[in-house]
């Protein structure tokens, strides 16, 4: 196998993976969305920022895991659930807090993960692109060029 010829199926292979990056990240979007929606979670009122919207994507679902852990704080009046006494009543309503605030970070991780993933598709469709551009073009300058001819015609010596 040639060089051109291992260029172009390298070009190939990386458009294919680009593809099934992109699509496995769109995929893991809607997925990661739409469970999200399916939990009909609003944003608290004095959130900082999508009060009142419901979440259903990274920013919305980190702001409310934000003004959670705000409440939660201003609940146990600044301690948090392992800095609370093992029968104090607030640390159930700390502890839940803290479960709700992981599984929505978690979402927002998995949002930039599938992000991260179609991003990284689309550089591999790019690359894949550029290799077969690259082969091709290195193909045709190859066949182009003609081999020098000889000369039959002898020049006199001087001596």
């Amino acid at each position: 196998m040639n060089t051109t010829t291992t260029a172009r199926l390298a070009g190939l292979v990386a458009i294919i993976a680009g593809l099934v990056l992109v699509v496995a990240g769109a995929a893991t979007w809607v997925m990661v969305r739409s469970q999200l929606v399916a939990e009909n979670i609003t944003v608290a009122e004095d959130a900082a920022m999508f009060a009142g919207e419901r979440v259903d994507g990274p920013l919305d679902a980190y702001f409310q895991a934000d003004i959670i852990n705000h409440h939660a704080l201003e609940m146990s009046e600044g301690q948090t659930y392992a800095e609370l006494d093992q029968e104090d009543p607030r640390r159930a309503t700390v502890m839940n807090a803290s479960f709700l605030r992981s599984s929505l970070f978690t979402s927002v991780i998995a949002f930039g993960v599938a992000a991260f993933a179609a991003g990284m598709g689309v550089l591999f469709v790019l690359v894949g692109w550029a290799l077969r551009i690259v082969a091709g073009r290195t193909t045709t300058a190859s066949t182009d060029i003609t081999p020098p001819t000889t000369s039959t015609t002898r020049t006199p010596s001087l001596a």
